[in-house]
C-alpha cells in the first residue's frame, strides 16, 4: 500500500468537462489509496513536462489536443503508444515519464458488445483515430480513414489504410462509423458534412461517438438513421480502469477499480 500521499491529474484544453476526477477519486475512495486526482487546464502544449514536475504529479491523464504533445514530452513510451505516437496516460517512474495509451483497449472493450466487427470507419484524424486505427490492425480488422484535409492523412496512407477526404469521398459499407473528432463538444457542429454522414449511416451497422455525456448532433443523426450507437462513456470508463492500473503498478485488480469508477456514471 502506498506510504506517500500521490497526486493525479488530467491535463486538456478544455478540461472542465472531464468527469475522470470523479472515477478516479471513486476509486481512490473506494481502494482507500489516501491519493487524489484533479484536472488541470494546459493551454501552452509544450509546457506539459514542465506543468507535470512542477505540480509533483506521480501520473496524469491526458485528453484533446494534447495526445501527441505527450508523446513528445515522455522519457520513455511503452506499448501500443509507440506505433501511434500519441499518448493518453504518463507514470512517473524513478524519476522518468513513462507514456502509455489506454484509449485503444479502452475503445476495443467498448465496440466488443455490439458483436463482430469485420470492418470500421473512423471520421477524424488525431490522436485518438490513430490509436483506435493501431488496434483495428492488430485485430485484423478493416480501418478506413476520413478527415478534413490530406495533411493527417499521410501518416495512415503511409500505413497502408483506406483514406478520404471529404472532396476525395465516395460511398462505402463498414460495420462501425466512429467519430474520434471534438465537433459536437463545446458545440452543435458535425464531424463531416452532413451529406457525408448520412451516407456512413446509411451503410453501417453501429456508430459510437468518443464524446461522451452528450447526445451530439452525431449521434442525433445515428438515431434518426436507426442505426444502434453509444457515446464515449464506456470507453472512457475501460481506459480509465486501465490507467488507474498503471498509476499502481498492477496491485490493484481491475475488477475492483471498475466497480468503484462505474459511480461517476449513475
Amino acid at each position: 500500500m502506498p506510504s506517500k500521499r500521490k497526486l493525479f491529474a488530467i491535463f486538456g484544453n478544455p478540461v472542465s468537462h472531464s468527469i475522470s476526477p470523479l472515477m478516479h477519486n471513486y476509486a481512490h475512495k473506494g481502494l482507500q489509496t489516501g491519493d487524489c486526482y484533479t484536472r488541470y487546464l494546459l493551454e501552452d502544449p509544450d509546457r506539459l513536462k514542465e506543468t507535470f514536475l512542477k505540480l509533483k504529479l506521480s501520473g496524469v491523464n491526458v485528453t484533446v489536443p494534447h495526445k501527441e504533445a505527450a508523446f513528445r514530452a515522455c522519457d520513455e513510451v511503452g506499448g501500443i503508444a509507440q506505433q501511434i505516437e500519441a499518448i493518453n496516460t504518463i507514470v512517473l517512474e524513478d524519476g522518468k515519464l513513462i507514456g502509455y495509451n489506454t484509449d485503444a483497449p479502452g475503445f476495443f472493450k467498448s465496440a466488443e458488445s455490439f458483436g463482430k466487427i469485420n470492418s470500421v470507419t473512423i471520421l477524424g484524424a488525431g490522436g485518438t483515430a490513430k490509436a483506435l486505427a493501431a488496434i483495428f490492425k492488430e485485430k485484423g480488422i478493416k480501418t478506413t480513414i476520413i478527415n478534413r484535409s490530406q495533411g493527417r492523412l499521410d501518416y495512415f496512407h503511409e500505413r497502408g489504410f483506406q483514406t478520404y477526404t471529404w472532396e476525395s469521398f465516395k460511398p462505402f459499407a463498414s460495420d462501425l462509423l466512429v467519430n474520434t473528432t471534438s465537433a459536437g463538444l463545446q458545440d452543435e457542429s458535425l464531424p463531416a458534412p452532413k451529406e457525408i454522414i448520412s451516407t456512413l449511416l446509411e451503410n453501417t451497422k453501429y456508430a459510437i461517438d468518443v464524446i461522451y455525456n452528450k447526445n451530439t448532433p452525431f449521434l442525433q443523426m445515428a438515431k434518426a438513421f436507426g442505426v444502434p450507437c453509444k457515446d464515449g462513456s464506456e470507453m472512457l470508463l475501460y481506459q480509465g480502469v486501465i490507467a488507474f492500473d498503471l498509476f499502481y503498478g498492477h496491485c490493484y485488480a481491475q475488477e475492483e477499480i471498475t466497480r468503484f469508477m462505474k459511480k461517476a456514471f449513475i
